[in-house]
């Protein structure tokens, strides 16, 4: 399965990018968009799926950021001021939230922690696992499984 690959991706992504907290919000990134995938096909090669996904966010962060350099202020002001989310949306959102909660709640304690400490806080591998007094692979695989769980309660719940 794809999390047998975390510390490598990392590895790689980190010698490339030389910033280890990049590559791991690369990874993780990364980790979201294959366990959300929509197709029901198995990946076939799972570890060079991951990895072109990795790389392939990579380039488009490049991407944006040269695009984002080249921008005026004024224009980004003008889309945050003219971009107001329907009530729709709004109900969408809170809804997806509370499911969110919701699963997260179903986690185990050290695991919703360490999801929770990794992606509202901000916090390192090595910072969480010396805060919660676990081992970094513990921390990643609770993270990868709080991850997947959410993904599957959300998709259970969303289902018409």
């Amino acid at each position: 399965m794809v999390e047998n690959y975390y510390r490598e991706l990392v590895c790689f992504l980190n010698a490339r990018l030389g910033n280890r907290q990049a590559a791991e919000d690369v990874v993780h990134d990364a980790y979201v968009r294959v366990l959300e995938r929509a197709s029901d096909t198995p990946i076939e090669q799972p570890r060079a799926f991951l990895y072109r996904t990795a790389l392939n966010l990579v380039i488009d962060g490049h991407r944006r950021n040269t695009l984002r350099q080249v921008e005026s202020l004024d224009v980004l002001d003008s889309e945050e001021r003219f971009f107001t989310p329907s009530p729709h949306t709004s109900l969408d959102h809170g809804q997806r939230l509370d499911m969110l909660r919701r699963a997260l709640a179903e986690l185990p304690p050290l695991c919703r922690e360490s999801f929770l400490l990794r992606k509202l806080e901000g916090l390192s591998h090595p910072q969480i696992a010396e805060r919660l007094g676990i081992s970094r692979a513990l921390v990643e695989k609770h993270i990868v499984n709080a991850m997947k769980h959410c993904r599957v309660r959300v998709r259970q719940w969303d289902a018409p």
